[in-house]
């Protein structure tokens, strides 16, 4: 297994590193100074240099304007968005729009792929469920009407509600097959409620009162939710990762120029034990999240079905972002808390992360179950 990135996936992620160096985290807004919704909409200027840099296309076809990469790819890009914060529907739009690409119908892919990649559409997803606990996919039901579908559910924290102009909903049919529809936030029957992120971002509780799609907009491909499903867990793991390796960075370099008694505290045992820890998180969360993107991105086989490597790297980001924030405010005392200094606004982003992956304990249920049914050697 060679974990070694290409020249597209590297070029990917040095274009990313360009776009996000004009963020700085101490703009971003921030949740212990306001109240409510941190803002009214996403980083609209970031959005568009995102989508000059073709970094919005990048799972896209050529015919689409796209560049043809993958998860991986987008993996490492959404590394580099997470160590400047950057406040944009990348991980969701991205993730839709490579699911519309996999299993959409033509006449949905011609009016939809080649706008969303330029950033004239945004899309999101509402992946967890009715309560943020329960499956998905089991939140909205989908019957036939005739020729087509009605539905009728609750979605809760939806990201980016009411900025995207679609919404990925995945649907229960009678026939207990799960659907994908694209539902439009201006469509007869779609409400939503305010919910706020412990980051501050407006999220949307998404209420469907018979609602009633266009038959384009609907994806009844087998397996196309649990693709979809996959792709945003793994993605959410390489926020973490990106995440936790800026926080990690910044508790080193004041360990490094904090003294007591004379010394740095990057030169006592205790600090330096807590740190190397906190390594061995970062190198762990890693190695699962290359493993998940490498499965996903070439559909190869393994002992375990992918959703074995997702739940594994979901169960590593879960924990280890949660310990990696919690030490560096240890460690930075006081002053990790000041407003004025950002740690406090990626501790808040890493609990937001934390929640949307759901707690280890769950995915090593899920990992037990796959490893019941499928017996290794």
């Amino acid at each position: 297994m060679d974990f070694t990135f290409t020249e597209e996936q590297q070029a990917a992620a040095e274009a990313a590193r360009g776009v996000f160096a004009g963020v700085a985290p101490d703009a971003v807004p921030s949740p212990a100074l306001t109240p409510g919704a941190v803002a009214d909409t996403f980083d609209r200027p970031l959005w568009s240099r995102l989508a000059d840099a073709d970094l919005l296309s990048l799972l896209l076809a050529d015919e689409y304007g796209g560049a043809g990469l993958d998860a991986v790819a987008l993996c490492l890009v959404l590394r580099e968005s997470a160590k400047v914060l950057a406040r944009v529907p990348l991980l969701e739009s991205s993730a839709a729009t490579a699911a519309v690409q996999a299993y959409g119908g033509p006449e949905l892919k011609a009016e939809l792929l080649a706008r969303a990649g330029r950033g004239e559409v945004v899309l999101t997803v509402a992946a967890h469920g009715r309560t943020g606990h329960d499956p998905a996919e089991l939140a909205v039901t989908a019957r036939r009407d005739g020729s087509g579908w009605v539905l009728d559910g609750v979605q809760t924290a939806v990201p980016w509600a009411y900025d995207a102009d679609l919404v990925v909903v995945p649907a229960r049919t009678d026939a207990d097959r799960t659907i994908l529809t694209l539902v439009r936030r201006d469509a007869h029957g779609v409400s939503l409620a305010e919910q706020f992120s412990t980051s501050g971002e407006r999220l949307g509780e998404l209420r469907l009162e018979s609602v009633r799609p266009a038959a384009r907009d609907v994806i009844d491909t087998e397996g196309a939710w649990e693709w979809l499903r996959e792709l945003l867990a793994t993605g959410t793991c390489a926020l973490a990762l990106g995440l936790g390796e800026r926080v990690l960075g910044m508790t080193s370099e004041y360990a490094s120029k904090r003294e007591q008694f004379g010394y740095p505290i990057a030169t006592f045992q205790a600090v330096a034990v807590q740190c190397a820890d906190r390594y061995i998180d970062l190198r762990a969360m890693e190695v699962a999240l290359w493993q998940a993107a490498w499965r996903i991105a070439s559909g190869a086989s393994g002992a375990l079905p992918a959703s074995g490597d997702v739940a594994v790297a979901k169960i590593w980001a879960s924990e280890g972002v949660r310990r990696i924030v919690q030490t560096a405010q240890h460690l930075h005392g006081g002053f990790g808390a000041d407003v004025d200094y950002p740690l406090h606004r990626y501790h808040a982003w890493a609990k937001h992360l934390e929640l949307a992956l759901g707690p280890a304990a769950a995915h090593e249920e899920a990992l037990g179950d796959l490893l019941a049914a499928h017996p290794l050697g």
